[in-house]
């Protein structure tokens, strides 16, 4: 008689986001910088698949360059749930995870997946934290994290991590250009430090979501300087007929708003540059988010 298979198995969607808007301030005293964000989900999304079995916590992924062992958020998340918890290790579990957005870039596919991992680990380990305790455990993990358990558009403040919630932005198709570099985020606001920083203009959510076209990225124009290619891409869609067009948080993933699907398909065809790797998707709205996620 076959033995049955007691394993349990949770698989969870983690969806990427832009920033439709980024103001930088000056440094805080925790290392950190003060921002002004508005983030906006859209449906590029990494998947990954818990199952709960015996031996070490480990993780697999299907593209070779993602780290696997403590450097991967994934693991984070797992260690600050299990210790918000009260659980003495977190061992027990196996994380597949299949990727697809890419990595420095901008895009929050780290803190996507950790918060992912946060969705997935409560049931398996019977975790009874509500949304502000949850939230609470992400905040430890990264500034970007809390955003993708709000999902659809939010206002993001101090380090990010502020939320207020929005009313959803009307549909748009993104058209995602990443060149063949990467940049982190450290390097990112470094370079804005050498270069006198911008000092925060302040953002009017009065005239949301109309003002979401007003798009502007203080942490561009630092790292365009260095990498040329960011503003040519930005350019580049700006031509092709988007709605708006930048940098995407600390890049290097340059992003075009397009109101129809031909328009996008047009400008995909029409974006060029070594090594340029080309990406379509949607905004997605807070219930449609969390109908994927």
């Amino acid at each position: 008689m076959a033995k049955r298979d007691t394993r349990r198995r949770v698989r969870v969607h983690a969806c990427a986001k832009i920033n439709l808007s980024l103001g930088v301030g000056a440094a805080r005293a925790d290392g950190y910088h003060q921002v002004r964000t508005v983030l906006q989900a859209i449906d590029l999304r990494d998947t990954l698949t818990f199952t709960a079995r015996p031996g070490p916590f480990t993780i697999t992924c299907n593209e070779a360059s993602i780290p696997t062992d403590s450097r991967n958020l994934i693991w984070k998340a797992a260690y600050e749930l299990s210790r918000a918890i009260g659980r003495e290790t977190v061992d027990g579990i196996e994380v597949r995870l299949d990727k697809r957005i890419p990595a420095e870039a901008g895009l929050g596919g780290g803190s996507a997946d950790a918060a992912a991992t946060l969705r997935a680990l409560a049931p398996l380990w019977n975790a009874r934290l509500d949304g502000i305790g949850l939230g609470a455990v992400a905040r430890l993990v990264g500034s970007d994290v809390p955003f993708f358990l709000v999902g659809g558009a939010a206002y993001g403040s101090g380090r990010g991590d502020d939320l207020l919630p929005l009313a959803d932005l009307r549909p748009f198709h993104v058209v995602l250009a990443k060149p063949p570099f990467g940049i982190s985020t450290a390097a990112a606001y470094g370079w804005f430090d050498e270069d006198g920083g911008v000092q925060d203009a302040p953002r009017s959510l009065a005239a949301w979501p109309e003002a979401a076209l007003s798009v502007r990225n203080d942490l561009e124009p630092p790292v365009a300087r260095r990498h040329a290619q960011i503003a040519e891409l930005v350019e580049q869609l700006e031509q092709t007929g988007a709605a708006a067009a930048a940098m995407s948080g600390s890049g290097s993933c340059v992003f075009g708003l397009f109101d129809s699907g031909a328009r996008a398909a047009r400008a995909a065809r029409a974006l060029s540059g070594p090594g340029l790797q080309i990406l379509r998707a949607k905004t997605l709205g807070r219930r449609d988010y969390w109908k994927m996620v």
